[in-house]
């Protein structure tokens, strides 16, 4: 929310500096995230002045060019090089003195100098309306009105807008403070605790309204009730269309609005001064001279203001005439019913939408407006006929005419007050801070609040229309600390809390062991967006994700069903920084569908490395990561957990190469693979990437049941043995492993391949690899003769099963 410091102290009966309005705004609960300075013209027209063009003549080397003599008023008239085709003597002009800096409308700042053009020196310049910043003109000098004081500083002459802009970060709930008057009636309530005055918010009315005629009198419906609980509006005859006065354009420039002409700008005017959105509608335009509220059915065509052809539901509500839509209502109006340069008679709406039907429609056309920002949270049902006469009596100042009907309100249930009551001991229990009743009491007036009953423990209040997100004791209990002020809550000597218990802490452990060792390995943690790009997936996986139905944008529009593309995207920024040696892990949650309002959701762990396994040194040469180091890291953390992988199968995916899955109990619980060259092209990575996914949530549980030992460290050494064997050249590692296994000798600790050897004279289709046997039996020192006949038993096996020929 944008609120301007000259617009809100209008309202505000005391002066308040706007370093101190900062601090208060934030103290209630309105938190400033920026505070601003706000110049209308950039550089505030600082240090130029007023001159008088007294004589020129021509440049004596630049046809192009005029040498002028030009006074300040302040000693010796200057001497100025002007390239402006309409400098004249006797022009009152604006001037640029040395050490003066301009700020133009386009480009960098300039600050003058004594220069030389064309061996003739200038003092400075004459300026055009784009050289300071006043306009985009550059045919020629800006020249003033001939009773301008020579002299005069240019900011005095002509008194650019400036201002102080906070931007406040408001929670969903605070309706209430979307709007100036509603931000000076909590500060006017801060004053009033704080200084011990009685301070109220200057708020302007519309007592003034008068019906002039009832010339435009329209038909007014209303037949969704539900929807539309109150509708008001009044008829305007013979306004003029025309741009703003200057200080209504000033105010809404200042919070970021561009002015459109004067009806427009008044509506957008009233909503930031009140909250209360307002439509005004062309009534030429209107058939038969009839409003009507209604749904229009299912697949009704209608074409918005943007000139855009939406499909409605049968649940938006519509502003209707006698024929068709005109506007969406509380959203968006129509192409053809709004105020144009032609229209002369207006109908002004100010009406009550429901929030939710409101929402709705707003997010299902993708239709994020200021208007249904505000009827989505709760406007001010009992405000509509007061701004309606407020922005009335404004259009007739601004642009002439007369009120030519009676005011139409529409209010056929009158809604009632929200009352809460609360205990006086709850207030103390809540807040931590013992109030005095009378100053519970004038907080809550100030606010707007209706005391109905006050008793010895109690004390029941009804809510004021402006806070729909009252109701529990607990808010009024907000209330109270927010005015008091959010910074002035009590720190007790002590706290008294009951520990919670938490049966899943074990997996919360499990997940900071997993990172702690990550990072020790050199990885760094990522973070990405669960909502991804669509245009990533083919058809077939895009049927089974979910797609999001009000998408934040078109390239965040659907949740992601791993942790692959949002990881390749952070891949792809990096070495875009020239970090183009990258050890990546995340933890985060993929998303799947298996039908309507069927989904799953899965934590997951994602690995990803790239580049070089280390940097060049003294010692060494960079060396580059593969796809073993991957699985390394995989294994490592499932060791970690006590898992280890009972099988490893390769198969074929169409985004990885080399792609294996490691199974528990027949159960995957990760994949790992290099990355293909066309899904690297996608992203525009040019250096292999190797990419595993583990499936956090079953790894988890299974580290949940596992027990973990402590055993003694062995007293006995282990043995090794090397072999060689040459083999087929398309036998993977997986086999030979599984084939040593199912030998079952229990002292068999380890193996491991150490050395592959590939060479035509092993034969065609060949290659050696040699593999390292680890035994060891913790009751005795093994003997040769035991390991022998083990070694020997292998061999038998490998040869048997593998074909392995054993090399000597």
């Amino acid at each position: 929310m944008t609120i301007s410091y000259k617009w809100l102290s209008e309202y505000l009966p005391v002066t308040v500096e706007p370093e101190r309005l900062s601090r208060i705004l934030t103290s209630i609960g309105l938190e400033v995230e920026s505070m601003t300075n706000y110049e209308e013209v950039k550089g505030g027209l600082q240090g130029l002045v007023i001159g008088e063009v007294l004589s020129t003549e021509k440049h004596p080397n630049a046809d192009k060019l005029t040498l002028t003599k030009v006074s300040v008023g302040n000693g010796e008239p200057l001497q100025i090089v002007c390239g402006a085709p309409n400098v004249a003597a006797g022009q009152k002009v604006v001037v640029a003195t040395v050490g003066t800096t301009i700020y133009p409308s386009i480009g960098d700042p300039l600050t003058m100098k004594i220069a030389k053009i064309r061996s003739v020196e200038s003092h400075g310049m004459i300026c055009a309306e784009d050289e300071i910043g006043m306009g985009t003109s550059h045919d020629g000098i800006l020249v003033l009105p001939a009773d301008a004081k020579v002299g005069m500083p240019a900011d005095e002459y002509f008194q650019p807008y400036d201002d102080v802009i906070y931007e406040i970060g408001l929670t969903p709930n605070r309706m209430d403070a979307m709007s100036h008057w509603g931000v000076a009636r909590d500060v006017c309530a801060y004053l009033s605790h704080h200084d011990k005055q009685d301070i109220k918010p200057k708020l302007p009315n519309g007592n003034s309204f008068k019906v002039d005629n009832t010339s435009l009198t329209l038909d007014v419906k209303v037949e969704n009730e539900k929807a539309c609980p109150r509708y008001s509006g009044v008829s305007i005859a013979n306004v003029t269309i025309a741009p703003s006065p200057k200080w209504l354009q000033q105010k809404l420039k200042a919070i970021g609005l561009r002015p459109i002409n004067n009806i427009v700008d008044i509506t957008n005017f009233i909503q930031h001064e009140t909250g209360q959105p307002l439509h005004a509608f062309d009534i030429n335009k209107i058939g038969g001279n009839k409003i009507v509220v209604k749904n229009l059915p299912e697949g009704t065509s209608f074409i918005t203001l943007d000139e855009k052809k939406r499909t409605l539901s049968a649940e938006d509500l519509m502003i209707c005439d006698a024929n068709e839509g005109m506007c969406i209502a509380g959203v968006f109006g129509g192409q053809h019913s709004g105020v144009t340069d032609t229209t002369k008679n207006i109908f002004l709406e100010s009406a009550f939408f429901d929030a939710v039907i409101t929402r709705k429609t707003s997010f299902s056309h993708g239709l994020r407006t200021d208007a249904a920002s505000r009827f989505e949270k709760g406007t001010d049902i009992s405000a509509t006929v007061n701004v309606l006469k407020r922005a009335a009596k404004l259009i007739i100042e601004i642009a002439g005419g007369e009120i030519a009907s009676e005011i139409v309100d529409n209010y056929p249930t009158i809604k009632p007050k929200t009352e809460v009551a609360i205990k006086w001991h709850f207030i103390k229990k809540l807040s931590g801070k013992n109030y005095h009743p009378d100053a519970v009491m004038d907080i809550l007036n100030s606010l707007g609040f209706e005391k109905l009953k006050e008793g010895i423990d109690e004390l029941r209040v009804a809510v004021p229309y402006h806070k729909p997100d009252i109701s529990l004791p607990a808010d009024l209990v907000e209330e109270i600390v927010r005015i008091d002020g959010l910074d002035n809550i009590e720190i007790p000597d002590s706290i008294t809390i009951t520990p919670a218990v938490d049966e899943q802490y074990e997996k919360e452990i499990f997940r900071e062991k997993a990172a702690n060792y990550l990072v020790g390995q050199g990885f760094n943690e990522m973070m990405t967006n669960s909502i991804t790009n669509a245009a990533y997936f083919s058809e077939e996986e895009l049927s089974s994700m979910v797609t999001m139905m009000n998408s934040l944008s078109a390239e965040l529009n659907i949740l992601r069903n791993s942790l692959f593309e949002t990881s390749l995207e952070v891949v792809a920024h990096n070495l875009n920084h020239k970090n183009n040696s990258l050890r990546l892990f995340e933890f985060g949650k993929a998303y799947s569908t298996e039908g309507a309002g069927k989904y799953v959701e899965a934590e997951k762990l994602c690995l990803v490395i790239t580049g070089n396994k280390n940097e060049d040194s003294w010692k060494e040469k960079a060396v580059a990561t593969d796809f073993y180091n991957l699985k390394g890291a995989v294994n490592a953390v499932l060791t970690l957990f006590g898992l280890k992988a009972d099988a490893i199968e390769t198969i074929e995916v169409p985004k990885l190469d080399n792609h294996i899955i490691f199974k528990l109990n027949n159960i995957i619980i990760a994949s790992a693979g290099t990355v293909k060259k066309n899904i690297l092209d996608k992203f525009g990575i040019k250096q292999p990437v190797y990419f595993a996914g583990l499936n956090w949530a079953v790894i988890s549980e299974l580290a949940t049941s596992q027990k973990n030992k402590v055993k003694e460290i062995p007293k006995y050494p282990a043995v090794q043995r090397d072999l060689a064997m040459i083999v087929p050249k398309d036998l993977i590692w997986d086999e030979v492993q599984k084939t040593v296994e199912k030998v079952k000798l229990n002292k068999l600790q380890d193996i491991k391949l150490f050395d592959i050897f590939e060479s035509e004279k092993l034969g065609t289709n060949k290659k050696s690899i040699a593999v390292n046997f680890t035994f060891l039996d913790e009751e005795k020192t093994l003997t040769d003769k035991e390991i022998d006949g083990w070694m020997n038993k292998i061999m038998s096996s490998l040869e048997k099963e593998l074909l392995a020929e054993i090399r000597k």
